[in-house]
């Protein structure tokens, strides 16, 4: 049985140091194997970003929160928010950060990627078009929805398919990810963001329900179903 401390970015003792990140142990062993067969097509296959813990998800989503990170429209540009009501700040942020607690990134199972041939870390923006075609990553991207399956890996965040805007740079290890997935509980979610200090958080829990339900139950279906 899973610990739930797990599912919430509440601890980390199942994960290993993988690359200069943390990741679940066979979500790693799965990467790296990956990451051999891409290197054989001149890709390199890097991890921008991996395990996040609560207390980090919470940042970013209060520096959005109270104006102090950019947010961001579906065409990766810039919102003022300083006339948006609580409820379309948080449905504005939500088009790409998610929800502490709710966050993929928490499990160790879920990845951002890059192809470290094409361009450097930094100057990396995460953002469609470098993945789209004439992008840096889109050799990357087309390799990877050929192949990434036969690792065990996939895309969760796929146009009409997901809450979450797509997002072709992000990857899920679904053999364990889909485990998480049906663990999670809103009940325990909205007890542990009660005790947390989040903007917005009247209105998140008014809407919790609803939230959990588009942003994190619909995702798209891994090939293991």
């Amino acid at each position: 049985m899973l610990n739930t401390g797990y599912l919430y970015g509440l601890e980390n003792n199942q994960l290993i140091d993988f690359q200069g990140h943390q990741l679940q142990s066979d979500t790693a062993q799965q990467l790296m194997l990956m990451q051999t067969a891409a290197a054989k097509d001149n890709i390199s296959l890097q991890i921008c970003s991996a395990y996040r813990d609560l207390p980090r998800q919470l940042a970013i989503w209060n520096a959005k929160a109270k104006g102090q990170r950019a947010v961001l429209d579906a065409r990766s540009q810039p919102i003022d928010i300083r006339h948006l009501s609580e409820d379309q700040l948080i449905d504005a942020i939500l088009l790409w950060s998610a929800l502490p607690g709710t966050s993929r990134h928490h499990w160790g199972t879920d990845i951002d990627i890059y192809d470290a041939h094409q361009m450097s870390r930094k100057q990396l923006q995460l953002i469609p078009s470098e993945y789209q075609a004439d992008g840096p990553c889109h050799a990357l991207h087309s390799w990877l929805t050929r192949y990434c399956g036969d690792f065990g890996f996939y895309f969760p965040f796929q146009a009409g398919l997901s809450g979450v805007s797509p997002e072709p740079w992000h990857l899920s290890y679904y053999p364990k990810a889909n485990d998480y997935l049906a663990a999670f509980d809103p009940q325990s979610l909205a007890t542990i963001l009660s005790q947390q200090p989040i903007a917005l958080k009247n209105a998140i829990l008014a809407r919790l329900e609803h939230l959990v339900s588009h942003y994190v139950f619909h995702v798209a279906p891994s090939p293991a179903g």
